[in-house]
């Protein structure tokens, strides 16, 4: 028995080492463990949307990486701010957000009443995806033939004035601001409508109401397929991966219009930073994976999944650019 102690001490000492070891690369500070209960992804748009979407689709892997389980949780509201305020507010150490690009660049700015302050009161996790939108207007449209190039209905729009209307999912939102910087660009002066949503926006293009709007690659490369809607351009400098037969809004006498919408996660910005930094790992990591990346490009996404960093750079490029739209468009939601 002693003979037989002895000899297995030495594997005994390695599990102790490796079992240290393990623990220690887990926790190197001997912080507490984390998680210790289920994580919450809060959406600020209902199920079926494209943030609750990529939600749910990456509920499952980061379930499997954290051990413990991921619940989506639906807070519709104000273009996504009350569940990023949520998100904001969440003291329990286990609640972050997907959330779209206003709610953590401009959303102070066109309202300053609002509950929380993106820039003081979220921290950055991961950038996920980006997608130019694609300028559309109707197919048969009065004074512009049907088969006519995109620069023709543009020099259409430019001598209609302000006797065209452009429609948006609301007042703010990004497509409402893509559009007035695409106003300035390309001289052109159509009336803002706002509706309920997007696939509103649509149903009215194609009944005529309309005469342009900015949608989203998926909603309008259906409605184009179909033969319902004209693809003009969309809001980027080159080609999207995401629509390679589309040309670019530089090609058709626009140059340089470059604008596109993003989701991504966000945390309180109470949450430690270790944990921060191992969920954007996570993050990162599981949209770049194959699987991911064809989930995401379903959707209309192309895969960014930055560092919290790359998201932080984004943020303030952003805030930048759509700030300098809000003033000078006196925009504001009140």
């Amino acid at each position: 028995m002693q003979r037989r102690a002895l000899f297995l001490a030495p594997f005994f000492i390695a599990a102790c080492a490796v079992s240290t070891l393990a623990n220690a690369q887990k926790d190197p500070k001997n912080e507490p463990a984390w998680p210790t209960r289920p994580l919450r992804i809060i959406v600020g748009f209902p199920g079926g949307s494209s943030p609750d979407l990529t939600a749910r689709a990456f509920a499952e892997p980061l379930a499997q990486a954290l051990g413990q389980p991921v619940i989506v949780e639906n807070k519709v509201g104000a273009a996504g701010n009350i569940a990023a305020a949520a998100v904001a507010n969440a003291t329990d150490g286990h609640t972050i957000g997907l959330m779209i690009n206003g709610n953590l660049t401009i959303a102070k700015l066109l309202n300053p009443k609002l509950a929380y302050d993106p820039h003081r009161d979220l921290t950055p996790i991961s950038l996920i995806g980006t997608s130019p939108l694609v300028l559309v207007a109707p197919v048969r449209m009065p004074g512009v033939a049907p088969g006519a190039p995109a620069p023709a209905v543009l020099a259409a729009a430019r001598a209609a004035g302000d006797r065209w209307n452009y429609g948006t999912p609301g007042v703010g939102t990004v497509g409402h601001l893509a559009m007035e910087l695409l106003k300035t660009q390309a001289h052109i002066a159509p009336v803002h409508v706002p509706y309920a949503g997007y696939p509103q926006v649509a149903t009215a293009l194609i009944a005529g109401d309309l005469q342009l709007s900015l949608l989203p690659p998926a909603l309008a490369l259906a409605q184009i397929q179909a033969g319902k809607l004209r693809a003009l351009g969309i809001t980027a400098s080159v080609r999207s991966p995401l629509a390679p037969d589309l040309p670019s809004l530089s090609e058709v006498g626009v140059p340089g219009f470059n604008l596109d919408i993003w989701n991504a996660a966000a945390a309180p910005s109470t949450m430690p930073r270790a944990v921060v930094n191992r969920l954007s790992t996570l993050f990162s990591e599981i949209a770049r994976s194959p699987a991911m990346r064809r989930t995401l490009a379903q959707q209309g996404w192309q895969v960014a999944g930055t560092s919290a960093q790359g998201l932080a750079n984004r943020i303030a490029s952003d805030t930048t650019l759509l700030g300098g739209i809000i003033a000078a468009q006196g925009i504001r939601i009140d």
